[in-house]
């Protein structure tokens, strides 16, 4: 069972920052596309970044030009880097991959998940 392990959450004013970290226990970790989706209280669960197998970023259009994802294929550790954070983005951050490497924004079509991390933006 692969197991996706994530740290870097808190809570933050608006306008800063926060880096998320999610760590693969799979050892084709490569070649997976791997990225985060997020829920906040009483919304459905929602697409925010993934990087796929060939290291080519995707992002929501709420997060462009905010968020950057980078993958560490040595360190089976994707990133996410949050900037200028706004109270909307306030949610648990889960971290999912698939064992295909392509990209979809369909939470239904990723194999595994992590245990979510809070990320709080305040106003």
């Amino acid at each position: 069972q692969v197991q996706l392990v994530e740290s870097g959450g808190g809570l933050v004013q608006a306008g800063g920052s926060l880096r998320l970290s999610c760590t693969s226990s799979e050892s084709t970790f490569s070649g997976h596309a791997t990225g985060w989706f997020r829920q906040a209280p009483g919304k459905e669960r929602e697409f925010v970044s993934v990087v796929d197998w060939s290291s080519r970023p995707y992002y929501a259009d709420s997060v462009k030009g905010r968020f950057t994802i980078s993958r560490d294929n040595a360190k089976n550790t994707v990133y996410l880097q949050m900037n200028s954070l706004k109270p909307e983005d306030t949610a648990v951050y889960y971290c999912d991959s698939r064992d295909r490497g392509y990209y979809s924004s369909d939470s239904k079509n990723y194999d595994y998940w992590g245990q979510g991390t809070q990320v709080t933006v305040s106003s």
